[in-house]
């Protein structure tokens, strides 16, 4: 089996040799150092990745909790400008209601006057129809009692005589 005529007896000589060099060079401990390197790379990578996980995992909290106060507070401003509106309405309401029933007052009052003016006008002008008339009257009757006076003073001249 460790025939020099075999060429496998060449083989694994130059292969022993190969491998003696490559110890003596120290090429196995370049080898480790570089698979320990690689394998630290690779160990900060990984870590590096979990820390921007756990970074990710935190700002989409931090987002979605933003997000529902946002929409809390967006609910809350609906409900006061609600409310608010509601009240204004309420108000208007009240401040219309009030001033219809003043203008309400305020026309009843207007034609409670007016009717009033109208009993006093209506009033002047039959009393000065009274008036008139009974001016007439009198003027008419002393006018016929005048005829008489003027007969009865004469006969009274007569009867003094």
């Amino acid at each position: 089996m460790f025939n020099p005529a075999y060429p496998e007896f060449w083989v694994l000589i130059s292969f022993t040799l190969f491998v003696a060099l490559l110890v003596w060079k120290g090429v196995p401990g370049l080898i480790g150092k570089a698979l320990d390197s690689r394998a630290a790379a690779i160990r900060t990578e990984l870590d590096e990745a979990r820390r921007l996980r756990e970074e990710a995992q935190q700002l989409l909290a931090d987002y979605q909790r933003k997000s529902r106060e946002a929409e809390d507070e967006a609910k809350s401003i609906v409900e006061t400008a609600k409310r608010e509106a509601e009240r204004l309405a309420s108000e208007t309401r009240k401040a219309l209601t009030e001033q219809v029933e003043r203008r309400t007052k305020a026309a009843e009052e207007k034609i409670a006057r007016a009717e009033a003016q109208a009993v006093s006008d209506v009033r002047a002008a039959a009393v000065d129809l009274a008036v008139k008339a009974s001016e007439s009257i009198l003027k008419a009757k002393i006018a016929g009692e005048s005829a008489l006076t003027d007969a009865a003073i004469r006969d009274l001249k007569g009867k003094l005589n």
